[in-house]
């Protein structure tokens, strides 16, 4: 699996995502929440065999990062690995990462060092937690 990373105002990003952010039952996975991009964000985008399995736009505010709508095809837990993987790898262990997660996808973010902080009725907000090195 390929993971690319694209400005969010990156001219090759809409028609690589474009058919899937506009598609309804994509929309209704996001629970009918549109997805957003500038060039505050960072795409992460996560190819198989020349498809397109999911994406993670990364948003950059002042002093932090944070996971807020993405699309995860057949909620598989590969594909979320090797995005969080990239993510995680490019930001270091220095910036803050947070997360708004869907419930179906907790666990998965959990194997990969989030931790809960709140719980909401449709998704949990988590926070990376940094492994230490030894």
């Amino acid at each position: 699996m390929e993971i690319m990373r694209l400005n969010g105002v990156d001219a090759r990003l809409y028609p690589l995502v474009g058919p899937l952010v506009m598609n309804p039952a994509i929309l209704r996975q996001n629970n009918n929440y549109p997805f957003k991009t500038s060039n505050r964000y960072l795409w992460y985008i996560a190819i198989s065999d020349g498809v397109i399995v999911g994406f993670i736009p990364l948003k950059k505010n002042e002093k932090s990062y944070h996971i807020d709508n993405y699309y995860i095809q057949g909620d598989r837990t590969e594909t979320i690995d090797a995005l969080l993987h990239r993510v995680i790898d490019d930001l270091g262990t220095d910036s803050l990462l947070t997360a708004l997660v869907h419930k179906r996808h907790t666990e998965a973010f959990r194997q990969n060092h989030f931790r809960t902080d709140k719980q909401l009725t449709l998704y949990d907000k988590m926070e990376y937690i940094p492994v230490p090195e030894i």
